[in-house]
């Protein structure tokens, strides 16, 4: 025992450093936690015992026991690895157990009572060294297949060597095995693909076809990546991918097949012609899906985990199609995500029938063919499906794909309801040669018994019911349908073979691709020259350019909409107020017979002669003033200069870019409108406090009278300019000047009593129409306030007008300058309080509620609205999708000759070992 305790501790150093030496010259990815817990056991076996306590001297004792019974068992177990890395760890162990052993001697001496204790705390450490050892194996294993070795190592890694350690009974080197979780995680993509996981069926592949296999899956779904971005690209058929279309008629069971390749009941149902237009169904397979999800691209609808709602959204999109056309060209694209299902790209299209129903038009059939004909044209893949149960003669399916595929070389035969068919007949139909297809025929049963409760929606484990029914049915005849009967079939087959069929027609048509596309790109390169300049252009640089622009646009209008324009605007409204209070006080007369007299004791023709003292006149000056102080300027104010404002915004709009987007132009008219009203309320209050003094006193000066009586004139002469044009346009609707006097003649007589009048009917009266009636009393009144506002004018302009202290005579005067001083001290209030605030706080709510509306592809949409910036940022997206397409393209092909570089490899290796067997 001292002997092989010397001996190895030795040999333990050297050991120690070739292990080290053969990490970093392999560059082996080793678990760290092997050698550094190896290392910090030593440290702890060399340092100094001390024994504070009973407990300590067990743990002590554990870790050197555990090591004397751990050499056997490990050198044992190392004999099985491969030889190189058994002896390293065998040297290092057992200079680990050298130094162990020392101080288990000194140990053993003091507390040789523990020894019962030892035996029960072994196995934890043991484990752990184990542990490390298999890391060691684990890490070894996966990192032997990333490095070429020489031919002597990698004939002791496989056991080939001549010593018998190791070897089977029969005295020849004992194959190395593969755990079944290693198998199951290299092969996890291309198995759940194919639908191994959720089938009954087994994986007979091997691990190279594996690898094989999961590199063409790869390949696959870069190349509808690709397909994807060149439907973007929406040019000419030079430049496509091919996909998988499904076609057959209404009966021959095309949804089922559909579906059993999904795992999802997912397509629409039903008796009337469900599937009215093209599906356009992408498989993703996503191994980091926790749960099978659909997405609606183009409708927004994503992560649709309930497949049943996947089902009444397909049926509503196409019910959409009415009955009178039945089909439609416009595509459905539905997108399937799911780590059980390959990559693939099918489109479903509505099934061949053979008479059109009674609701139907005629042209139906000749519609459906069409449509078929449109999608199964070249270099799209033929998925026929045709009934076992139906001659193949007869097949619609088959009949189409000859027309555009006479060789078949590009239409994939789908034989369901097998299970319907004598079984002989169904291996006839499967070897069929009288309508031979290059790629074969697959025979499905791919719709289970309506009485199994297997099949149901969105369970998950739909095509794992479906293969145990195809096994149990298919595994009944092995002699009909099994491997040495040389016939496809099963959903299971199904799947891999479209996978294998889509890669290999995608790789055939990469390189015209490539090609069509530079030429695409070269194309679009040369128009973004020489149209745009090679300018670059982004929708947030275009909305960055249109906001500045209106910016600037409104800085200029706030440079000159103040203080004198509100003035212009407010005192413009309160003329108003005044003719309405002039009129309602002094100027409307009563029409005898007509309308109820007024009490009225002196008439305003009187008013230059009436006495200076009359309470009569001092009341109506009174009453007029008052109801003009208090019809409420605050409110009036404020809406007249908000509606000016933002009549002055629409009209900003108009000028900027903004014009071409209406979405733009209302959100900029709705953050102007907010802004106004945020601060309406409170300035109209702050005005009406600040008139309030004027509700009970009006001071006017001299100045400020002659103002007023200079405004005045021209607000009575407009306004009789304004009866004069609506005097002609009355005569314009009634026939002429001749013909309204006559009416008007007829008027005036009634209201002096010289014509009685019993009673006004429908029909009028005096051989007048009640209509012509209405207008001649309304040119009647007219004439009269013309002649009234004649009569003032003459009056404002007076000698008895120029003087303040005749304001009872004159109060059109002094009710101009009563709305002359209310306008004055208003604007002062708005523009402190509104005008001011709405130009500091616009500019920024307009940048906000822009920015909000353009969130979700607004912005993408804003830009677009403009007929030049879209032609110009479709033009840049076109020339990035192509660029993008090429560099994809380019790193497939990168790929593809590295997997054909492993290849050559791997036969390079295999016809070596071959002469060095021959020589030995």
């Amino acid at each position: 025992m001292s002997a092989q305790l010397r001996a190895a501790g030795a040999l333990a150093p050297l050991a120690r450093r070739v292990t080290v030496r053969a990490v970093r010259h392999f560059h082996l990815p080793l678990p760290t936690g092997g050698i550094q817990r190896a290392d910090g056991v030593a440290r702890a076996l060399r340092r100094p015992a001390r024994f504070p306590s009973n407990g300590y001297h067990n743990a002590v004792i554990v870790r050197n026991a555990s090591f004397a019974r751990m050499l056997p068992k490990l050198v044992i177990k190392f004999a099985r690895l491969p030889a190189l890395f058994g002896g390293l760890m065998v040297g290092g162990v057992a200079w680990i157990q050298y130094q162990a052993i020392q101080v288990s001697n000194s140990a053993q001496e003091m507390f040789g009572n523990v020894k019962d204790t030892v035996g029960t705390a072994a196995s934890g450490l043991w484990g752990g060294a184990v542990e490390i050892a298999g890391q060691t194996k684990r890490g070894w294993e996966n990192t032997k297949e990333q490095i070429e070795l020489p031919e002597w190592l990698d004939k002791i890694m496989k056991g080939e060597s001549g010593s018998g350690e190791g070897n089977n009974s029969g005295g020849g080197p004992e194959p190395p095995k593969q755990s079944k979780a290693g198998a199951a995680a290299v092969a996890s993509a291309s198995a759940a693909a194919y639908g191994y996981d959720q089938s009954s069926e087994e994986d007979d592949r091997t691990p190279e076809e594996m690898a094989k296999d999961d590199h063409m899956m790869y390949i696959t779904k870069m190349m509808i990546e690709i397909r994807n971005l060149l439907q973007k690209v929406g040019q000419s058929n030079t430049v496509t991918l091919p996909s998988i279309v499904v076609i057959g008629s209404q009966s021959s069971g095309k949804s089922s097949v559909l579906e059993a390749i999904v795992g999802h009941e997912f397509l629409p149902k039903g008796t009337n012609m469900i599937t009215r237009r093209p599906i356009e169904l992408t498989l993703v397979n996503d191994p980091e899906a926790r749960t099978d999800y659909a997405e609606f691209p183009d409708l927004g609808l994503h992560r649709i985990t309930d497949f049943s709602l996947v089902q009444k959204n397909l049926t509503e999109l196409n019910m959409s199609v009415p009955d009178s056309e039945c089909v439609s060209d416009d595509p459905i694209h539905l997108v399937i995500h799911s780590p059980n299902v390959p990559d693939l790209s099918l489109i479903d299209l509505p099934g061949y029938i053979q008479v059109a129903g009674e609701n139907q038009p005629r042209e139906l059939k000749r519609k459906i063919s069409e449509l078929c004909d449109k999608y199964i044209r070249g270099p799209n893949i033929i998925l026929a499906i045709s009934a076992a149960d139906v001659d193949l003669a007869n097949s619609t399916a088959l009949q189409a794909s000859r027309r555009v595929d006479p060789r078949g070389e590009r239409t994939i035969g789908v034989i369901t309801k097998m299970d319907l068919v004598d079984p002989e007949k169904g291996a006839t139909i499967l070897a069929d040669k009288q309508y031979p297809l290059r790629l074969g025929y697959v025979g499905v049963i791919s719709k289970l018994p309506t009485s199994t409760s297997l099949f149901k929606r969105d369970t998950g484990n739909v095509l794992a019911a479906i293969s145990r029914n195809e096994k149990s049915y298919f595994g009944s005849y092995p002699s009909l349908f099994g491997q040495d009967a040389k016939v496809n079939t099963g959903t299971v087959t199904l799947r891999k073979k479209l996978m294998q069929v889509l890669e290999h027609q995608m790789s055939s048509k990469l390189q015209i691709t490539q090609d069509a596309i530079q030429r695409e790109l070269e194309e679009t390169t040369y128009q973004f020259k020489v149209q745009y300049n090679e300018e670059p252009m982004t929708a947030e640089a275009y909305l960055a350019a249109s906001l500045d622009d209106f910016k600037h646009l409104f800085h200029k209008y706030a440079s000159t909409f103040g203080r004198p324009q509100m003035h212009e605007l407010l005192k413009e409204a309160l003329d108003q107020r005044v003719l309405d209070q002039l009129a309602a006080r002094y100027w409307n007369k009563p029409i005898p017979g007509l309308m109820p007299a007024l009490p009225e004791p002196d008439n305003i023709a009187d008013l230059p002669k009436a006495d200076p003292k009359s309470p009569y006149w001092h009341l109506q000056l009174d009453t007029a003033s008052s109801g003009l102080t208090r019809l409420g300027v605050g409110r009036l104010a404020t809406t007249v200069v908000a509606n000016a404002v933002q009549s002055s915004i629409e009209q900003l709009i108009n000028k900027s870019t903004f014009a071409k987007h209406p979405s733009a132009r209302q959100v900029i008219s709705e953050a102007a409108a907010t802004v106004l009203a945020d601060r309406a309320y409170t300035t109209s209050d702050g005005i009406e406090f600040s008139l309030k003094p004027y509700k009970y006193e009006v001071d006017i000066q001299p100045q400020e009278w002659q103002q007023g009586r200079d405004h005045v004139a021209g607000v009575l002469k407009t306004e009789l300019e304004h009866c004069q044009t609506a005097m002609k346009q009355l005569e314009n609707v009634v026939g002429g000047r001749k013909k309204m006097k006559e009416v008007m003649s007829f008027v005036d007589k009634a209201r002096k009593g010289e014509i009685v009048v019993e009673g006004e009917t429908r029909n009028g009266a005096g051989g007048f129409s009640a209509a012509l009636l209405a207008k001649g009393r309304e040119a009647v009144f007219l004439r009269d306030r013309a002649d009234i506002i004649n009569m003032r004018i003459m009056a404002v302009k007076s000698r008895q007008c120029k003087s303040l202290e005749n304001k009872y005579y004159c109060p059109e005067i002094f009710l101009d300058a009563v709305a002359t001083k209310l306008t004055q001290t208003a604007v002062l209030f708005l523009n402190v309080e509104m005008l001011n605030d709405f130009y500091a706080r616009f500019p920024r709510e307009v940048e906000s509620k822009l920015g909000e509306s353009m969130l979700s592809g607004g912005l993408e949409r804003f830009a677009r609205e403009d007929p030049r910036i879209k032609r110009h940022l479709d033009l840049i997206k076109r020339k990035e999708l192509l660029e993008l397409v090429l560099a994809k393209i380019d790193g497939l092909n990168r790929l593809e000759g590295m997997g054909r570089d492993r290849e050559e490899r791997n036969e390079g290796k295999s016809g070596r070992r071959g002469r060095r067997g021959l020589l030995f």
